[in-house]
């Protein structure tokens, strides 16, 4: 399902992160980044309800708006009832969407807020979503101090937090279009291969927009998914070739662009609901302003794993929901 927006805008972003976010390629491109994963605080659960909190606020000090004045907060996280961002909501006094979708939450959460300003219900929203590599790693598989082996198809989920403010207000980039994902399950149970899992959701959606929209891929000067990293590239790509005779020529995926995958221990690349918004708003945000890419897709995907079904020797299954972002002169 598809919906095309009249005018909504993203007006400003926020982009925070974690020592190995900051250390990597894209760096230079975030507003502020981390030394101590524990940022301050006493656990990593508490440090990612501080990563979200300096998301927003960061937010509001750029887009100089008084918070008082924001319709509406939409946001999520990995943690088990989006405790991050909960916690996080109690120090604002906003009407607040708690939202999930794995590491689709960002996509998720823009076509949200872009119909709910569309549709003249509100004027304006935030939109959050954040990871942190230690309280996921804790939750989802064992705390990082077990020392336990990775494969190397495991992805390795970001720290950080990223913020969106939407409006009407005219900017330099648009919410085009949005496209709600299914859950599709590709029959893959291994915790250790999200790629595999999530890399069919994303062509699905991403066909399913090209017919609504009536376009060719080639319509878009940049297709990114985030976050399928190194093996979930390889086989989105060999997948929409061999399904539906698609080539992915201006295609890269977040996680493989948020880290240096050659000298940083990240395995095959990045994950987390911060890995796709973080890369977008920082450093491709910054090449449309730039006029290097004027049409981009952005194609989030998510992992809809869960410690006890996976135990039960259940597959995994997983959703992509889809963005159209324009440049507008």
């Amino acid at each position: 399902m598809t919906f095309k927006f009249n005018d909504v805008y993203i007006n400003d972003t926020s982009t925070i992160t974690g020592p190995y976010e900051s250390e990597g390629p894209l760096g230079k491109y975030f507003d502020l980044c981390h030394k101590d994963l524990y940022f301050g605080e006493k656990n990593w659960e508490q440090a990612e309800v501080k990563l979200v909190d300096e998301a927003i606020n960061t937010l509001v000090n750029k887009s100089k708006i008084n918070i008082d004045n924001v319709d509406l907060l939409i946001g999520g996280d990995l943690l088990n009832q989006i405790v991050a961002s909960n916690y996080a909501m109690e120090k604002f006094k906003n009407s607040f969407i708690g939202i999930y979708a794995a590491c689709s939450t960002s996509t998720l959460g823009l076509i949200l807020g872009s119909s709910l300003i569309d549709g003249g219900f509100i004027n304006n929203a935030i939109t959050f979503t954040s990871s942190h590599n230690t309280s996921a790693e804790k939750q989802y598989r064992y705390p990082v101090e077990y020392g336990g082996p990775k494969h190397k198809s495991t992805t390795f989920t970001s720290t950080g937090s990223a913020a969106a403010l939407l409006s009407k207000n005219r900017s330099s980039i648009k919410i085009e279009s949005g496209t709600f994902g299914r859950v599709i399950d590709s029959k893959v149970g291994d915790v250790s291969n999200m790629g595999a899992v999530m890399a069919i959701a994303a062509a699905d959606t991403i066909v399913s927009h090209l017919k609504d929209t009536g376009r060719n891929i080639d319509y878009y000067d940049l297709v990114l998914t985030g976050d399928l990293g190194i093996y979930g590239k390889k086989i989105l790509k060999e997948y929409m070739l061999s399904e539906y005779n698609i080539g992915l020529k201006n295609y890269n995926d977040t996680g493989v662009m948020l880290y240096d995958l050659e000298n940083q221990p990240v395995y095959a690349g990045a994950s987390g609901p911060a890995c796709a918004p973080l890369v977008t708003y920082g450093y491709v945000f910054d090449q449309m302003k730039k006029g290097k890419y004027k049409k981009v897709l952005l194609a989030a995907t998510g992992a809809l794993m869960c410690p006890t079904m996976a135990n039960h020797k259940l597959t995994i299954p997983s959703i992509s929901h889809v963005v159209s972002l324009e440049v507008i002169s």
